[in-house]
């Protein structure tokens, strides 16, 4: 009997592999969608980029990135290399010590951070200086913001969360303020001394603290283009003084509304 002829193997890839890379193309579409639907902050990145390019150079040659480039340009042959490059970083094969070179990226960006503060409050100073509002208004700031705070007593009367007529024209400059220089998040607090509250409309200080941040808020809303989205706003009560509450001095120090513009770079 004549043996049957062996069936030659299908020409062309196997299905299964035809099937597999349409898969990879989807998911390749799909990052690239979401990619290109996301914002990147220009700033932020070409800070970060800077940061990377000093502690690795990896914008600007792959052959300076790692162990002087083995492990990218010789191929997976110089995987073993990687423990000695791990371990020159400063850290343990468990990673829980911070390389030197994250250290010095942190702190390239935070000084990056107090710079523009910096910056930003120096601005603020002499606008309000043209304005002579700089003796109402004291101006501090970290690596995240710039501080504006107000003293209550020139804002409120004892006890009260309504806006002084007087007040107005100071809190008309600072929306100018804000308008012109916030980038992103402002921070409204209200702050009391410790006095317990007494026949008043509120019954703690919390409660007094908290309306007077909204008052602040709702003004600059009704009188500003702000965006209400970008404040936040909330009382502090007695929980965050700046002065001894046992003098009459320290007191009026501690009751004041702080008002916080971010700067662009800040994590808030």
């Amino acid at each position: 009997m004549a043996k049957r002829k062996p069936e030659e193997p299908p020409k062309g890839a196997p299905a299964w592999q035809a099937t597999f890379a349409d898969l990879m193309n989807l998911l390749l579409c799909f990052f690239v969608m979401l990619f290109s639907m996301s914002s990147i902050d220009a700033q932020k990145f070409e800070l970060m980029a800077a940061s990377f390019n000093q502690t690795f150079s990896i914008f600007s040659a792959g052959a300076t990135a790692i162990g002087d480039g083995v492990l990218i340009s010789n191929g997976v042959s110089q995987l073993n290399e990687l423990d000695e490059y791990i371990n020159s970083t400063g850290r343990d094969d468990e990673g829980e010590t911070i390389p030197e070179d994250l250290e010095s990226m942190a702190e390239t960006m935070e000084q990056a951070k107090l710079e523009e503060s910096e910056e930003l409050a120096e601005k603020v100073e002499e606008a309000l200086k043209e304005k002579n509002l700089d003796k109402e208004i004291d101006i501090t700031f970290t690596a995240q913001y710039v501080q504006l705070t107000l003293n209550g007593a020139v804002l409120f009367d004892s006890g009260s969360v309504e806006l002084k007529e007087e007040s107005l024209p100071i809190l008309n400059q600072v929306g100018i303020i804000l308008q012109k220089y916030s980038a992103g998040k402002i921070e409204i607090e209200g702050h009391t001394d410790n006095v317990p509250m007494s026949g008043a409309k509120y019954s703690n200080n919390d409660e007094l603290s908290t309306g007077r941040a909204l008052s602040v808020f709702y003004y600059l809303k009704d009188n500003t283009t702000l965006d209400p989205a970008s404040i936040k706003h909330s009382g502090m009560g007695e929980y965050v003084p700046i002065a001894d509450n046992s003098t009459e001095e320290g007191r009026a120090k501690n009751r004041r509304v702080e008002i916080r513009i971010y700067n662009s770079l800040s994590t808030y």
